[in-house]
């Protein structure tokens, strides 16, 4: 980013607090005077067993983080780029927010809320300039990717560059022709 001229803020939030998520949009907004892109990214994968055997505080928190955290940090940004007229809000999900898999437990069903979200949130902003999809990165060599599958060769893996220049892509794109969309690294042009 820094390469391309632009730069960068961090700051540690709780996305799954309402509160925490407000302040970082304000944050960023104070900082940089509008908010024109936002990429729900955060997420943790949980315990890889049986619905049925699968620990409640567990499932709370993961759908705390990766779909009430989603919706949190998209409920605030679209708020903010809904007066300016014009923004982008992109969630990365995963196959198994797409098709049930056994053994995701509250992971997939977090991924199959974001899909969900996205594209609510992309029919009520649409005529405001607002636009909303879903990204599925695929493979890809992160430390989540290596938790769900540990003896997984890293090395065969994409590495996120990839994922990084795919959402700049959709996010330069963005319209109403694309949003409400669900996206895969696999099938960008």
């Amino acid at each position: 980013m820094k390469a391309a001229g632009g730069e960068a803020a961090a700051r540690v939030t709780d996305i799954g607090s309402p509160r925490q998520a407000r302040a970082l949009v304000r944050f960023a907004v104070r900082r940089y005077g509008r908010l024109d892109l936002l990429i729900n990214n955060a997420g943790i994968l949980g315990p890889r067993v049986p619905i049925s055997d699968y620990p409640i505080r567990d499932w709370q928190r993961v759908l705390r983080i990766d779909l009430s955290g989603t919706f949190h940090m998209s409920r605030e940004s679209s708020r903010v780029m809904a007066a300016q007229g014009h923004g982008c809000i992109i969630t990365l999900s995963s196959s198994v927010g797409r098709v049930g898999r056994a053994g995701w437990g509250a992971y997939a069903v977090s991924k199959f809320g974001v899909e969900g979200l996205m594209q609510v949130l992309a029919d009520e902003l649409r005529s405001v300039g607002v636009y909303a999809m879903t990204f599925n990165p695929g493979a890809t060599r992160t430390a989540m990717r290596a938790e769900a599958y540990p003896r997984e060769d890293r090395d065969r893996l994409r590495h996120p560059s990839l994922s990084a220049r795919a959402l700049l892509q959709l996010a330069t794109n963005a319209s109403p022709a694309i949003s409400g969309k669900a996206f895969d690294l696999e099938n960008l042009p």
